[in-house]
């Protein structure tokens, strides 16, 4: 079957997720054959890698259950700020999973090691503009190793959204047709800075008192809107092909898994553009178990679990190699089809900020989830 014929079945929903992949491997788009309920019994010893909720995924260890005879264990946070307080609290991992612009933040607290460039079985293959990115490495090592990219953008069923002919946009999030069942990502990472490019909020520089006022002005706007907040997106998914939800601020990988299960969805490309990023990982600087830390790493940056991330995930992967692996057509269907950097440019991807506006950020973002930025009548008074 040629790559245009697959696009166009998953497209009109004739493949469910599983058929999808095992159509990709017929056409030899590579699939880890690592299955996903794999769950083995770890020892005590076995490394901890801290991460975001659903990346608790066998799938991305294939190499590491190879040598060790199962996964690592596995602890999870809600998003990146819940992690980073947890760890500040004393919480001691091997490996853990925040994005580049929490990098000069996390490297600045104290609690992470450089690694070890020479221990990184990898290293060569990575994009060398990933690699490089702000704070990413210096003299001491390497602080941060890129492991995924994407986008953050909104998800919606095209057989329960009409746009009117209007352009895809942040916008479509405030139609009052759809109150009550939108769901947005629960971090202000994500839902936060969305709002932030609707506001004309130039997020590639630091970020002024009247910026984030603009953007919170936006999201208490959206606040009764909003059905869902959430970062499980396994909920989100079953909560969007039920119609329960017809609209949400997602990752890459929720449009990919419903159009394999047949939903008719689709990724917006806003005309304000998509908000980008690049994560990765960073090595506690009293890892417990450091062998197991450094294979955590080399299993997660392998072109194996690259080929899985783009399959399954739908995601970019920092090692260059699992690109000259995968169906050129298939990368195209996934908007993958381009150097990281051009894609990553081709939205908005926020710098680092100061603590002190990344602290400001999220307590304004829960203020306005439980309401408390609002002036009367909030949502919860109109009932």
């Amino acid at each position: 079957m040629k790559s245009n014929e697959f696009i166009a079945r998953l497209r009109d929903g004739q493949y469910t997720r599983r058929d999808a992949l095992k159509t990709l491997g017929a056409m030899g788009f590579a699939v880890s054959a690592m299955p996903l309920g794999i769950r083995s019994a770890v020892a005590a010893d076995n490394a901890t890698y801290f991460t975001w909720g659903g990346y608790d995924d066998d799938g991305m260890f294939a190499p590491y259950i190879a040598k060790h005879g199962g996964p690592p264990n596995y602890v999870t946070f809600g998003d990146a700020e819940e992690g980073f307080t947890k760890m500040k609290a004393g919480f001691v991992v091997d490996i853990t999973h925040p994005c580049s612009n929490d990098i000069p933040r996390w490297k600045d607290s104290g609690m992470f090691q450089a690694m070890d460039k020479g221990r990184l079985d990898h290293y060569g293959d990575l994009f060398g503009a990933l690699v490089n990115l702000q704070g990413a490495s210096d003299g001491a090592g390497q602080w941060f190793m890129p492991f995924d990219w994407g986008a953050t953008s909104i998800t919606y069923r095209t057989d329960l959204v009409d746009l009117q002919g209007k352009e895809e946009s942040w916008e479509m999030l405030f139609d009052s047709r759809f109150k009550g069942r939108i769901a947005v990502i629960d971090s202000a990472a994500d839902t936060w800075y969305c709002m932030a490019i609707l506001a004309g909020v130039d997020i590639g520089k630091p970020l002024t008192g009247a910026d984030i006022d603009k953007t919170n002005a936006l999201m208490k706007k959206l606040r009764p809107q909003v059905r869902m907040f959430t970062n499980d997106m396994t909920s989100l998914s079953q909560a969007m092909a039920s119609g329960e939800i017809v609209m949400a601020i997602t990752w890459n990988e929720t449009p990919v898994g419903l159009a394999g299960e047949g939903h008719a969805v689709r990724f917006a490309s806003p005309k304000e553009g998509a908000l980008t990023w690049c994560c990765g990982l960073m090595m506690h600087k009293d890892a417990p178990n450091l062998d197991g830390a450094y294979d955590i790493v080399n299993a997660m940056t392998s072109r194996e679990t690259g080929v899985y991330i783009i399959d399954w995930w739908g995601y970019g992967h920092s090692n260059s190699e699992s690109f000259k692996m995968a169906d050129p057509g298939v990368l195209a269907q996934l908007g993958l089809d381009k150097d990281p950097i051009a894609y990553l440019n081709s939205g908005h991807m926020g710098i680092p900020q100061t603590d002190e506006t990344e602290t400001r950020i999220n307590r304004d973002f829960e203020a306005v989830k439980t309401c408390l930025l609002y002036t009367s009548p909030s949502p919860r008074d109109r009932g």
